[in-house]
Formats: structure tokens, C-alpha cells, sequence
């Protein structure tokens, strides 16, 4: 098993030599180490310390806007990235589509924050698509330093999600909505043969792009700041 992982890992080091992602797959990893650095500088109004440390994946969706319709609902592009030993594991895209939930808040636009706290489910959404409060229970995310308020809800959801409006973070419940790999966009940035699982779940490193660098910058800040601040 360990040998088939490495061998998938090197494929897809040596396909993304000759791959790259679009403009806007580059601005939306570019939009999401932003988003991630302004919930560092604020940890008061942010994602508790104690639930960030414990999260194995994070998805970051930037710039939903009220008229990105689909078919009765919403739809936004993002990215993932999973906990790979002390790293981070290389990006992964996403997409999430759901039916109100930009509405129901009476926002133009919003950011969206996900924390994956277990990896239950994670091999089915990678594989294919989960239903979100279906296949994996969600719930609206507890905001501030402490994560000691936190409902039994909160605290047993295998995903916690967060809305940003205007600057505010708040937790928001995505309930009825479907996340699932964006291949098409994962395989620009990788190449033909890129496989999300291998990408987060490998025991062996998956090569850089270029474009990967801010979101991922701001995540491992991220985590030395929740480490230091936690000392």
C-alpha cells in the first residue's frame, strides 16, 4: 500500500511540471490565504483556538455572490487542504453548491470557512460528493477565542462552517448542501492524473505549484500562531 502511494505521489509530482492553474484557480487560492489571515489577526471574532488545533482539513470557499445561481441555489469554488503529519497536504479544489444560505443572511457576497474535525467521510467526499447534514453531520461554528461555549451540537458535528459578511465572522449552517471535488480544476493545477485522496491523504509529499504558496502560507501561520498562543 505504502509503495502504490508513493508511486501515485510521484506521478503526480512529475504531472504538475507540465500543468498549471487558470487565473481564476490562482486568485481563488490567492482569496483564501487572505481570508485565512484575517481570521488570524482577529482570534476574538474568530474560530476558537481549541477547534482550529483539532480540525484535519480546512475548506475556504471566497466571493459568493447573492446572483451565482444554479438551479435553485447558490454554488461557490474553493479549496482544501488537510493535515499531513505537522504539515499541510498540497491544495485540493472544491466546489459546494446549497440552496439559500447567502440569502438567509442578507448578504451580497460572503466568505466561507469549513473545518473538518474528524476524517469520517472524507475518503466518500473525495471519491465522489457529500450531502451535507446527510452524510456528514454540520453545524454552525462557535465564534471567538474560546471554543468553551460551544453547543453539543457544535462539539459532535464532524463540520463546523463560518460565514464572512462585510469584515464579521459568525457560524452559519450549511445543511442540505453538496461539497465535492472540483477535478477539473484540481487536474490544471496537478495534471491528468491527479487523484484528490492521494493528494491530502499520502504519507509522501505532493509537489508544490507556485500558486498553492498563500493559502498554504497562511495556514501553517495559522497553526504556529493557535500553537503559540495556546502555550
Amino acid at each position: 500500500m505504502r509503495m502504490f502511494t508513493l508511486v501515485c505521489a510521484v506521478i503526480l509530482a512529475a504531472g504538475s511540471a507540465f500543468s498549471a492553474p487558470t487565473k481564476e484557480e490562482v486568485k481563488r487560492l490567492s482569496e483564501a490565504g487572505a481570508i485565512l489571515d484575517e481570521l488570524r489577526a482577529t482570534p476574538e471574532k474568530g474560530i476558537p483556538e481549541d477547534l482550529w488545533s483539532k480540525a484535519q482539513c480546512v475548506i475556504v470557499i471566497p466571493s459568493i455572490k447573492k446572483g451565482a445561481f444554479v438551479i435553485g441555489g447558490e454554488y461557490g469554488k474553493g479549496v482544501m487542504s488537510c493535515r499531513n503529519g505537522r504539515d499541510w497536504s498540497g491544495p485540493v479544489f472544491m466546489e459546494l453548491a446549497k440552496g439559500s444560505w447567502g440569502l438567509q443572511i442578507g448578504a451580497e457576497q460572503i466568505d466561507l470557512v469549513m473545518l473538518l474535525m474528524n476524517r469520517r467521510g472524507l475518503d466518500k467526499l473525495l471519491q465522489d460528493k457529500v450531502s451535507l447534514g446527510a452524510d456528514a453531520s454540520v453545524a454552525a461554528g462557535p465564534v471567538g477565542r474560546s471554543g468553551s461555549a460551544a453547543t453539543d451540537a457544535q462539539l459532535h458535528a464532524e463540520m463546523l462552517s463560518y460565514s464572512r459578511s462585510q469584515g464579521v465572522f459568525a457560524g452559519i449552517d450549511l445543511s442540505g448542501g453538496v461539497l465535492r471535488p472540483d477535478k477539473d480544476a484540481t487536474k490544471n493545477a496537478y495534471g491528468p492524473d491527479a487523484d484528490p485522496k492521494t493528494i491530502v491523504m499520502s504519507e509522501h509529499r505532493v509537489a508544490e505549484f507556485d500558486a498553492a504558496g498563500p493559502f498554504l502560507r497562511a495556514l501553517r501561520q495559522e497553526a504556529r500562531a493557535t500553537t503559540g498562543r495556546s502555550k
